[in-house]
Formats: C-alpha cells, sequence, structure tokens
C-alpha cells in the first residue's frame, strides 16, 4: 500500500536552497532515507561542510504516520506531520543536492561508492549513510489509509496516551501487539485483541501480564476486514475466520501491531544484516563495509524512537565526515 506523504521540493525553490542531484558531481556524503535520522544526519553534514546529497522515497518515514509527538525534546505536544516539516524545513535551508519519490536499487562499494536507482539514475559518493527507517505491515484493509493517524495507529509508545478512557482495538498477538494491549489496557476504557490465528504468540510472561486486567477481552481466529468511521475511526468490522461470520466492534482507535519490515532488500547482499533484516553497525554507526554507515530503526540498535533516531543519525554524520576527511 502506497502512502502518499511526499513534499515536493520543485514548488519550493523559492523558499529554499536544495538544488537537484547532479550525476557528475562526487558528493562527500549522499544519505539514503527521509525520516528523522536522515534529517539530522543531513544538518550535521552540511554544517561541517560537506558537499551533501539525499535521496528518500518519501519524506518523514514512521513519524509521518504517527498521530502525535509528546515524548520529544522541546515539544510537549506536536503532530507527527509537522514534526516532520519542521525537519524538512530545517535541511532545506542548506544547498543540499536532493532527490525524491525514487528507491534505491544497489549500492556499488569502492574508494568512491556509486548508488543506483529505480528511475536509471546512479550517484556517487565518497561515503554514504543508509538512514531508510522500517516500514508497517498494512491490514490492507478498506479504511486503513484514510483514516492513518485519525485513528488508526503503528506506534504504541507514541500514541498510547491519546487514548485514554476510550475504546480501542489492537491487532496482532505477537509479543508487539500483546504489549500494547497491556500499554492500552492501563488507560483505555476498553481493549479488544484481535489474532488471525486460535493462540496468542507473545511469550508467555506478556499474556500473564494483559490476563491481569479486566477491561480487555481476546478474539482468536478473527480479523479485521474494514475499517469504519466519518472523520475518525468510529468502529472496525472483523470477521470470524471459523464460521465466516462478521461482525461490528465499536472503538476510537486501531492499532495495528503485526510487524515492521526493515527496508534493507538493497544492501541484504553487501551489509552484515541480522537475523530480524536489520543492518548491524558499531557505536560509530559504521557497516561492516569502509565508509557505509547506518542510522536510525533500519539497524540494529534496540529502542526505535525519534529521538534515537535522531541521535544516531548525528553519530553517522560526524563519522562520516572523518571518514571522507582523511581520505584526503
Amino acid at each position: 500500500m502506497e502512502m502518499n506523504l511526499n513534499f515536493n521540493l520543485s514548488g519550493l525553490k523559492e523558499e529554499n536552497k536544495a538544488v537537484e542531484l547532479n550525476e557528475n558531481t562526487v558528493y562527500d556524503v549522499i544519505i539514503l532515507g527521509g525520516g528523522p535520522a536522515a534529517m539530522t544526519a543531513a544538518v550535521y553534514c552540511m554544517r561541517k561542510g560537506a558537499k551533501t546529497a539525499m535521496i528518500t522515497k518519501d519524506v518523514g518515514g514512521q513519524v509521518a504516520i504517527t498521530a502525535s509527538v509528546e515524548n520529544y525534546m522541546g515539544y510537549k505536544y506536536i503532530e507527527g506531520l509537522e514534526l516532520v516539516k519542521k525537519f524538512h524545513e530545517q535541511i532545506k535551508q542548506f544547498e543540499i543536492g536532493y532527490r525524491e519519490n525514487v528507491s534505491v536499487t544497489a549500492i556499488r562499494q569502492g574508494r568512491v561508492k556509486e548508488i543506483s536507482l529505480d528511475d536509471g539514475s546512479v550517484f556517487q559518493g565518497k561515503t554514504i549513510i543508509v538512514a531508510t527507517g522500517k516500514s508497517p505491515r498494512w491490514l490492507e484493509v478498506p479504511g486503513e489509509s484514510e483514516f492513518m493517524g485519525r485513528g488508526v495507529a503503528y506506534c504504541a509508545t507514541c500514541d498510547t496516551p491519546l487514548y485514554r478512557n476510550r475504546k480501542v482495538v489492537v491487532v496482532g498477538g505477537g509479543n508487539s501487539g500483546v504489549e500494547a494491549a497491556i500499554d492500552l489496557a492501563r488507560i483505555a476504557d476498553y481493549v479488544t485483541l484481535i489474532q488471525r490465528s486460535d493462540t496468542l504468540k507473545a511469550d508467555q510472561i506478556l499474556i500473564e501480564r494483559l490476563q491481569e486486567f479486566q477491561n480487555y477481552k481476546t478474539l482468536l481466529n478473527h480479523e479485521v476486514v474494514e475499517i469504519l468511521g466519518s472523520e475518525y475511526v468510529e468502529s472496525t468490522r472483523v470477521k470470524d475466520r471459523v464460521n465466516q461470520t462478521q461482525k461490528i466492534i465499536e472503538c476510537e482507535g486501531v492499532f495495528v501491531e503485526i510487524g515492521w519490515i526493515p527496508n534493507t532488500v538493497f544492501v541484504k547482499d553487501l551489509l552484515q544484516i541480522n537475523r530480524w533484516n536489520e543492518i548491524m553497525i558499531d557505536c560509530s554507526c559504521q557497516t561492516n563495509q569502509a565508509g557505509i554507515f547506518a542510522a536510525g530503526d533500519v539497524t540494529s540498535v534496540p529502542f526505535k524512537q525519534i529521538i534515537t533516531a535522531a541521535g544516531d543519525g548525528a553519530k553517522a554524520a560526524l563519522a562520516a565526515c572523518d571518514y571522507f576527511l582523511k581520505m584526503r
């Protein structure tokens, strides 16, 4: 399912200094991605005077589909998309080479690295920062994309506080789903946990912790087939997978907790990847390939949060700048 969350730089030429990428330029740093890690890295690289490029499929990453942010320093509360816009405005004050709405298909390692895009273009850089993040697994049901950020959420850590004293549905019976149900049961009016199979897949200790609450129920062998509402989510339609009957569950929020997919397909044969398909890095965000760094949720670091991604982006930028300066 495509997310139309892009910002068109071509219409902002009078307001920003960002320029189109040049295939004849050898950039000091090429940043792949458009989320907090990538945009923070861009700011740090540009302030260091590095000739910097950014290539992204979309702008904002997971933050753009987060309804609100209440745990990023400097903001008591800010909508996810508004925070993305503030990040974006900060990078466009620099003369950064920029390309969006494209995907990277391959990286060729060397003293000068080559990055191939799905539109056929190839760009060169002395260093690369991979900050392509993760993509949520979608339910792929009617209403999901329409109510994204308006009741449909993919990050319980981010959005749970918004659902105090409300009825919510959590989709997914693995660890992330049950953990989300536990967090929500503490403050929500009622939690309905939907699981496609006949058992919960979460660790037993998490299941027992959930069972301590009285304001929840689990529907096994059920799946969400539609999300309903007007301006915001008002209910979900679920189907019993055994007898095929359907029913409506009233709710104000639907938390989709069926997993996240690291965007690492294009580097799986180049970089060291762990069993969760995340890029392995050291404390300086260096990968197993010289001059290639990685930052944010696409990496093996724990605690996937906006602030940790931004911090890793800064570290990766400083490490990349140190690397290419030593090449001279």
